[in-house]
């Protein structure tokens, strides 16, 4: 930050917070939930949760949810339950289409060797009973005794050419999906057998053994059956076809789709104030994986049941006082879920005030994880992700002095876990979990995300409970609880603090924010500043929704982001208002939640996939963000009030310039598929 902005900035901070974030919580608080906290009642919940292979509506997620149940009876929330909505494939909740359940029963494919005439068992490359992952998901049940086609990454007619390929197997590097509708429906394949890699990282193709989840199309007009081999597999197969030998392979899958729902475990421990226990903070994670998937995600699933068991036990004993609002923790399906819950169930979303998401938060240091505090997107900005960094830089301090010295007031070490510093990030909005549906803008629920990226085990055999770092899950789950218990305790007197808090979070973003203008033309400079500032302006804002701010708390919060606004070089900045702002778009009531979504698109299905994937939006590239970031929050600033113009002015800000034209083609779209009108 330029001297002159961090001097005029720093003139209307209060003394003695300039160098940290304001304790938001006392002491002896802070000491409580530091103390009872449990890596280690974490991780014992966790691997129960990770000998389950828990797809959505399966026998699997079934008895996770139940235990989760069991304990949170035995802990003392005595409502919880498994909340179970209908999804049939037809019915829909907001933008997700409800998938219906799957489970398997039986799978193995096996390598088959000749002798004399006849073809007898060789090797058995993939068990559904050893390896659950082995079977991509939404199989359905299917035999074959057939060769072996290599169809490299398979998603090309090209890639067909001259094969045979009906009746036979093929061998793709791409997810089944990808290939399903060409391979199956197209060609007439029996099968697929592929050895797609894990997501790509820096790790990306590095541990040949690796074998990852893979996934068919729920919604194909092609059922199919499709194995998994990891890379060392794959590519043997591939040698064996090169060289002229032909793979013959046997498969058998008992598996498929059945009548059922998405099941939902939800628990609270109700608030105390008659008026404020209406509203509530929530606990978020997602039950649903792959067998272990034990980071992702049965990490944030045991570390948010052990920031219930911690809390309930510290109020139950007296040593907490009961807040004033209700804390509410959910254990959907991944996203379809937390979409089916907010759609599904009458008043929920308007009772939730806050969320707090975990998606992979206990990587120990085989996974090369980073933890991260996230923030939530530009178009929702709100002082709850100032609270959400407070806690995670306590955690930082205090296990960096334990680190250093071996001593500190709350080190937050597991006798099983690692003694490091936690060393958490604290970046800027990113997609990828159910938190992108509570800040979607048909809900705007502003959410701090609590996450491990990246991970090199996600989506993998690997992903096992001897990854996991006890420590690191009582440092999650003490963030995760004590932020949701400040959240629901605000009252009056915490004004001023929140004030102080943003304050210096103002401070940070807008050396951020100048850095950034630095990549910027003048025109695309001024619009950032604007936006920049109302963004602050914005999150002093937010504060009402928990405390009123007094007029001496608002004039104070007002003053300090003047000042930082007029010592800002080059000034505020200003919008122009262009030819065409008279069309002006707000949602669709009835179509709520982002438009892509699990194992369904809803503008593909609508407006057509060729269509939707030929429009510009997906292929922009900004200084910041990309294709379905920019989607994301395009939607998401359309308010009834915005011009197109000035909801490109906005997602410009906040992911780097985008023209014009290409965001009214995307907000054509979605008129035409019903998700805005005019």
């Amino acid at each position: 930050m330029r001297p002159l902005l961090l001097a005029v900035a720093l003139a209307g901070v209060p003394a003695g917070l300039a160098g940290q974030r304001p304790s938001l919580l006392p002491d002896s608080v802070i000491g409580a939930l530091a103390g009872e906290v449990s890596g280690e009642t974490a991780k014992r919940n966790l691997e129960r949760i990770a000998g389950e292979h828990r797809i959505r509506g399966s026998l699997g997620f079934r008895r996770a949810a139940q235990h989760i149940v069991e304990r949170l009876i035995g802990y003392g929330l005595t409502d919880a339950r498994i909340e179970s909505l209908p999804a049939d494939g037809k019915r829909f909740y907001g933008t997700q289409r409800s998938r219906p359940p799957w489970d398997a029963e039986f799978a193995e494919l096996w390598l088959l060797r000749q002798n004399g005439r006849a073809w007898e068992r060789a090797e058995r490359l993939a068990s559904w009973d050893a390896m659950p992952v082995s079977l991509a998901q939404d199989s359905e049940s299917g035999q074959a005794t057939a060769l072996l086609v290599d169809v490299g990454e398979g998603t090309s007619e090209r890639d067909y050419a001259g094969k045979d390929i009906r009746g036979n197997l093929v061998l793709t590097s791409q997810q089944p999906g990808a290939v399903q509708d060409l391979a199956v429906g197209r060609f007439g394949a029996a099968g697929i057998v592929s050895y797609a890699q894990n997501q790509r990282t820096a790790w990306w193709g590095e541990d040949e053994n690796l074998v990852r989840w893979g996934h068919l199309t729920t919604f194909s007009p092609h059922p199919a059956f499709a194995f998994m081999v990891s890379l060392k597999q794959g590519r043997a197969l591939r040698q064996r076809l090169l060289s002229g030998q032909p793979v013959r392979l046997e498969a058998r899958v008992r598996a498929g789709k059945h009548a059922g729902g998405y099941e939902v475990v939800t628990a609270t421990i109700p608030g105390a104030d008659p008026v404020l226990r209406s509203q509530e903070i929530a606990f978020s994670c997602h039950l649903d994986h792959q067998r272990p998937g034990a980071n992702d995600n049965a990490s944030g699933c045991v570390a948010i049941l052990e920031a219930a068991r911690a809390l309930a036990k510290l109020i139950a004993e007296g040593r907490l006082p009961r807040p004033a609002r209700t804390l509410r923790f959910i254990w959907p399906p991944e996203i379809e879920g937390t979409l089916a819950m907010l759609n599904g169930v009458p008043g929920l979303a308007d009772r939730i005030q806050a969320a707090i998401h975990m998606d992979m938060v206990g990587g120990g240091p085989e996974t090369r994880a980073t933890f991260h505090v996230t923030r939530g997107p530009g178009s929702l900005p709100s002082f709850i992700y100032d609270v959400g960094g407070a806690f995670g830089a306590l955690v930082n301090r205090e296990s960096a002095d334990f680190a250093g010295t071996g001593s500190a007031r709350f080190p937050l070490v597991s006798p099983e876990g690692g003694r490091e510093p936690l060393r958490a990030e604290f970046p800027a909005f990113t997609m990828g979990s159910d938190h992108e549906v509570y800040t979607d803008g048909s809900f705007r629920i502003p959410a701090i995300y609590l996450n491990d990226w990246p991970d090199r085990y996600i989506h993998t055999n690997f992903d096992t409970p001897a990854n996991i770092d006890a420590t690191k899950l009582e440092r999650a789950a003490f963030i995760g609880a004590a932020s949701g218990y400040y959240l629901a305790t605000i009252g009056a007197a915490d004004a001023a603090a929140l004030v102080e808090l943003v304050q210096l979070g103002a401070l940070r973003r807008t050396a951020s924010m100048l850095e950034r203008r630095g990549a910027l033309p003048p025109r695309e400079a001024m619009n950032l500043t604007l936006h920049h500032f109302l963004a602050e302006r914005a999150i002093v804002s937010s504060i009402e929704g928990f405390s009123a701010l007094s007029p001496t708390d608002r004039a104070v919060a007002e003053h300090f982001i003047a000042s930082l606004e007029s010592a800002t070089p080059g000034g505020p900045g200003s919008a122009t208002r262009d030819a065409g702002d008279a069309v002006i778009y707000r949602r669709n009531p009835a179509v709520k939640g982002p438009m892509s979504v699990f194992g369904y698109d809803y503008l593909s299905d609508k407006y057509g996939a060729e269509r939707a994937g030929a429009l510009g939006i997906f292929r922009h590239a900004g200084l910041w963000g990309r294709g379905g970031e920019y989607a994301y929050e395009v939607l998401n600033l359309v308010d009834g009030k915005r011009s197109p113009v000035e909801i490109r002015n906005a997602v410009s800000a906040i992911y780097g310039p985008i023209p014009l034209p290409v965001v009214v083609e995307f907000l054509g779209a979605l008129a035409a598929a019903g998700v805005v009108v005019r």
